[in-house]
């Protein structure tokens, strides 16, 4: 142990003093022990205190080492700023909306900027707005004829969802007559080869079509679909009836939430599209108004119609040439003339049809049910055809297939037809006020694989006589007992059945 140290007469424990350098390279601790037996001598309180000494001097620091490189990530780029959408209202762009004003201009060129716009100042939807509350004449709609003459608009960017947004909560009208239009048109607004296009809306269409119906030539409706072009008179104005909105060459459509009525002639049209959604929408004119399909479709491919009112003085769904992968359901029909295939194979053109489904629907007071009709003379096919679960209340002819499809006084008979195949009809019941079933194939080339299952169709007053089930070249089966009873069904395959060839077939 250390000796004690004397202080001023008293003995205090050694006091160790220690020391700590800090070195850039290295922090090592060094500590100095007093002499032992050494006394240390504090200044007076009254004598000035001694300077501090001077601390060591320092040593040059070691050169700093560069530090090691690092991965640095490159800087992001610069944030866009542009927004993701825009709504363009065409009260914006000089449309009155007064009901009595042509705004025809104004809703050119709110689509024309909705066109410009995208990929420039926007980038996500485009939103064309008509506000509800208001009343716009339109002499003419073309809209996307500005969209495809501008540069910019940067279509790969169209894939699966909507890029142009048609919001129409207000009502659109047609004008009455038809020098309104001009020559060489065939529609009233149409939209035509968009990628991703939405009309939707709690509005109105209204094609004031009562004064083309009073032009019409026959009391009954045509169905013949070349006359939804074409007046057969000569006393009608030079120019046809316009159907009322249509999309041609477009891919992922959708038609939502709006009223469509009292078009001229078919009030929705699809020719040449893929990706068709319809749903939650309505289509109102009179049961005796002509041709005034409901929903048109031709050369058109996966395709969705659901939970739609359908009342028109034509066939509420009509299903022409080139439509594959169609499924309706969950519809309401009539008046009108029921969901039809056809006409199909007029002027002995080819004809295609495949993977139809139409089930969970609803008829009331319609002259035909669900329906295929075909011409003499055809060529091609119509196959894998599904009727489920359709409820029929007051229809004339709830099960039909017409191959001998004519709309005039009298047609020439002839042997090529197109072939029917693999049509299915089940859980057809309700009621009917002429005859229950009509069946009538083509003599050369008969129906086959014509199915019939848990069929129950009582006529609305049982007093009258009606007609009994018809049946000519129709081969299938019958699954279950059916009301009332269809024994004019041939079981099996014709013996004499045709083979197609390459020009039948599609």
């Amino acid at each position: 142990m250390p000796e004690k140290a004397s202080i001023g007469g008293k003995t205090e424990e050694p006091l160790l003093l220690c020391t700590r350098r800090k070195e850039k390279t290295t922090a090592a601790a060094t500590t100095t022990a007093m002499p032992v037996n050494q006394s240390i001598k504090f200044p007076s309180p009254k004598s000035p205190l001694p300077k501090p000494p001077s601390p060591p001097p320092l040593k040059a620091p070691s050169p700093a080492l560069p530090p090691p490189k690092q991965n640095i990530p490159p800087a992001p780029p610069k944030k866009d700023n542009k927004p993701t959408s825009a709504v363009l209202n065409v009260l914006d762009f000089g449309a009155k909306g007064d009901g009595t004003s042509d705004d025809t201009k104004a809703f050119q060129a709110a689509w024309e900027s909705a066109c410009k716009s995208r990929g420039i100042n926007y980038h996500g939807p485009i939103r064309a707005h008509i506000p509800c509350g208001t009343h716009f004449i339109l002499w003419s709609l073309l809209p996307t004829k500005h969209c495809l003459s501008v540069p910019s608009l940067d279509r790969s960017k169209c894939n699966s969802k909507s890029v142009f947004f048609f919001q129409l909560d207000g009502t659109i009208i047609a004008p009455t007559s038809s020098k309104a239009w001009g020559s060489g048109l065939l529609q009233w607004l149409e939209f035509t080869k968009l990628k991703g296009i939405t009309v939707q809306g709690s509005g109105t269409i209204d094609g004031r079509g009562s004064v083309w119906w009073q032009q019409s030539a026959f009391d009954d409706p045509i169905d013949d679909e070349s006359k939804l072009i074409v007046p057969l008179n000569n006393t009608v104005e030079e120019n046809p009836p316009i159907p009322a909105l249509r999309f041609y060459g477009s891919f992922n459509v959708t038609v939502t939430g709006i009223t469509i009525q009292n078009s001229p002639q078919c009030h929705l049209k699809f020719d040449n599209c893929i990706g068709v959604s319809v749903y939650s929408m309505s289509v109102s004119s009179p049961g005796d108004s002509p041709n005034t399909d409901g929903i048109h479709l031709q050369n058109s491919r996966d395709v969705l119609i659901r939970s739609t009112n359908l009342a028109c003085g034509d066939d509420c769904v009509s299903i022409q040439t080139g439509c594959t992968n169609v499924y309706i359901h969950n519809v309401n029909c009539g008046p009108g003339h029921g969901i039809s295939i056809g006409s199909l194979g007029k002027d002995a053109s080819r004809a295609c049809v495949s993977n139809i489904t139409v089930r969970d629907i609803r008829m009331y007071n319609t002259m035909n049910g669900v329906r295929i009709k075909t011409w003499q003379g055809g060529s091609g096919s119509v196959q894998g055809v599904l009727f489920s679960n359709i409820q029929v209340s007051e229809v004339e002819l709830p099960i039909v297939i017409d191959q001998y499809y004519c709309d005039k006084s009298k047609c020439k008979n002839q042997t090529s037809a197109v072939s029917l195949s693999g049509i299915t009809y089940e859980k057809i019941r309700g009621t009917y006020t002429v005859k229950p079933v009509h069946l009538a194939c083509s003599d050369n080339l008969p129906c086959v694989d014509v199915t019939l299952t848990d069929i129950e169709l009582k006529p609305q007053q049982e007093q009258y006589h009606m007609y009994d089930a018809f049946c000519w070249q129709t081969f299938g089966e019958l699954t279950t007992p059916t009301v009332p009873p269809i024994d004019c069904l041939h079981v099996g395959k014709p013996s004499s059945n045709r083979i197609q060839n390459d020009h039948d077939s599609c």
